[in-house]
């Protein structure tokens, strides 16, 4: 009987840490972290800032996560983010899984001043 209510006891711990897995596109200041929560790999990625700046990966694997500064992102003609002088309005990722399927995530901001806050354009 102890054994079944110390059993029970970890797998509650053990739930309880787990928690959800994390946002897959995360911004913290000038880095994007990209979590793959999944259990399969993800291949041919490219992410995109604001449609025109983007960067690209062979893979990020199952269950791991892919870092990289906002002013690696290039545009077609060559020009670099500038993470000081640019607003982030959206990020997008798209890849391959094993199968042939593709995915793609979004991740969008709000949009701050006024035009945020009386519902203007976007």
């Amino acid at each position: 009987m102890w054994l079944a209510v110390v059993g029970l006891a970890w797998c509650a711990v053990a739930a309880a840490c787990s928690g959800p897995p994390p946002e897959p596109l995360q911004l913290d200041g000038n880095l994007l972290t990209v979590y793959n929560s999944t259990p399969d790999d993800w291949t041919n990625v490219e992410i995109y800032v604001n449609t025109y700046y983007r960067v690209v990966t062979q893979k990020i694997a199952a269950r791991s996560q892919f870092k990289a500064p906002l002013d690696v992102f290039v545009e077609a003609y060559g020009r670099r983010f500038d993470f000081k002088a640019a607003q982030i309005k959206a990020v997008q990722l798209k890849a391959t899984l094993p199968g042939g399927k593709n995915v793609v995530l979004d991740k969008t901001f709000q949009v701050s001043g006024l035009a945020g806050a009386l519902g203007g354009k976007k």
